[in-house]
């Protein structure tokens, strides 16, 4: 298969088990509680990945161990906190919505650069910013904007947007990543997030028995680890050493797009006009950005 091809299969893989994600998050709701899941799934990704990412870790430990408080820092906002708001706003609001105000992080990390980095964006960055913004309202306001005015929002949007916040401010930082392999610096953040949400898993377990995974858990915890978890951002890291990261970052497009199918074929989940609304405006946005970052290097 020409190298090509090969990305865009590896590509086109992390966008359905990104998507996947979602409706897994969905199907832990009862099963297992959504910070224990956060922490068991770190715990397993990391150990899963300690073998490949060993000999990686040895050459690197002086960086790891110099930039240890960072390290710690992207494990517990881009891993734990992320997923902890992730998979809580499940327990109130429909995968559906989720993907789709999933989507709107493109645009949060364009507004967070912006404000910390001073990166100016050019004008079609801007609208679709504006764009993807809109899209994000729509469902947000499941189609009627007037709600906004109320902030009578659901808990399970309201928490997804503390979730968006979190990893665009992962992915901002990520401009200071230490010089380390890929394998180590996975290894090492998603040991940082199994660490950080030690003490409020512990908590949660004591204060709450039941939110202890059943096999149900189990599975999602599993699934989480391996598949979103490691395979997909590894397939993420090939696809895009083959044909470049403007390129590759234009899949992450397809992310909203398999998880509302995977919700409404797996999940039962209702497919509401406004969704096809926001979907336009959140991918049409995204493309408008990317094209124009393409564009200007």
């Amino acid at each position: 298969m020409p190298a090509g091809w090969f990305a865009y299969v590896l590509l086109t893989g992390t966008a359905m088990a990104w998507g996947a994600n979602a409706v897994a998050g969905k199907l832990a709701a009862g099963h297992v509680d959504p910070i224990v899941l956060t922490h068991l799934r770190w715990g397993c990704a990391a150990l899963v990945i300690l073998p490949f990412a060993w000999p990686h870790l040895r050459h690197d430990w002086p960086l790891v161990r110099q930039h240890a408080g960072l390290l710690f820092l992207y494990g517990l906002i881009g891993f734990g906190a992320f997923n902890i708001a992730l998979y809580s706003a499940l327990n109130y609001t429909s995968a559906v919505n989720v993907v789709i105000e999933q989507a709107g992080m493109p645009g949060m990390i364009f507004l967070l650069s912006f404000l910390f980095l001073r990166q100016r964006p050019v004008p079609a960055q801007l609208v679709g910013f504006l764009m993807t913004a809109a899209g994000v309202a729509v469902v947000v306001s499941a189609g009627d904007l007037a709600r906004l005015l109320t902030l009578s929002l659901n808990r399970g949007d309201a928490l997804m947007l503390v979730a968006i916040v979190c990893y665009s401010a992962y992915a901002v930082a990520l401009r200071f990543r230490p010089p380390i392999h890929w394998l180590s610096f996975i290894a090492a953040i998603a040991a940082a997030a199994w660490l950080a949400t030690l003490p409020v898993a512990a908590w949660r377990i004591t204060a709450d028995p039941a939110g202890w995974p059943d096999l149900t858990g189990w599975g999602v915890v599993l699934f989480a680890a391996v598949v979103p978890g490691v395979l997909a951002q590894a397939a993420f890291i090939r696809g895009t050493e083959l044909i470049g990261a403007n390129r590759a970052g234009l899949f992450i497009n397809l992310v909203p797009l398999f998880g509302t199918g995977f919700s409404v074929l797996l999940l039962g989940e209702a497919f509401h006009a406004f969704h096809a609304l926001a979907l336009a405006l959140v991918l049409g946005g995204i493309a408008l950005a990317e094209r124009s970052r393409g564009a200007t290097g």
